[in-house]
């Protein structure tokens, strides 16, 4: 697939039109429920409160995270659900993703720690931008986890 030019858009969850709203939740069920064959509640009162990043290639949703406000996940800020379409997987989307995901956070909360709860196996991804493993395993809907941080 040839890199397509993505149209970056960051909205709280008032300002999400109804199809934008159906695309994500739609994209979140096709990645961590059907692709990941994890039977869990993915709609969980979170989304009210967040800001939602997306990349649109046209009309295909191609990378997503929501920004959680300190308090609601963890003490900290956090990017959550972050995840890319199958279909645009290794042209560097989760990459940007990140890296927007992060400069999202800072300009909305102000460049203090960010902590996710990561799935274990992306744990060098998650390095590579800066966070650092800072608890033990855990499971979180059978898939092992671990907290980390960017100070």
């Amino acid at each position: 697939m040839n890199k397509p030019i993505l149209n970056w858009t960051y909205k709280c969850f008032d300002e999400l039109l109804k199809k934008e709203l159906y695309t994500i939740l739609r994209l979140r069920s096709e990645v961590f429920i059907v692709e990941q064959q994890c039977n869990y509640q993915d709609v969980d009162g979170k989304d009210l409160k967040c800001h939602h990043l997306m990349a649109w290639d046209d009309e295909n949703l191609v990378a997503y995270t929501r920004i959680v406000p300190p308090g609601v996940s963890f003490a900290e800020a956090s990017i959550g659900r972050v995840l890319t379409n199958a279909k645009y997987r290794g042209i560097g989307a989760g990459i940007t993703l990140m890296e927007k995901s992060i400069e999202k956070v800072y300009e909305t909360y102000g460049k203090r720690p960010i902590r996710i709860g990561a799935q274990l196996y992306l744990k060098k991804f998650y390095e590579s931008f800066g966070f650092v493993k800072c608890s033990d395993e855990y499971l979180e809907d059978d898939i092992p986890h671990i907290e980390m941080l960017l100070a």
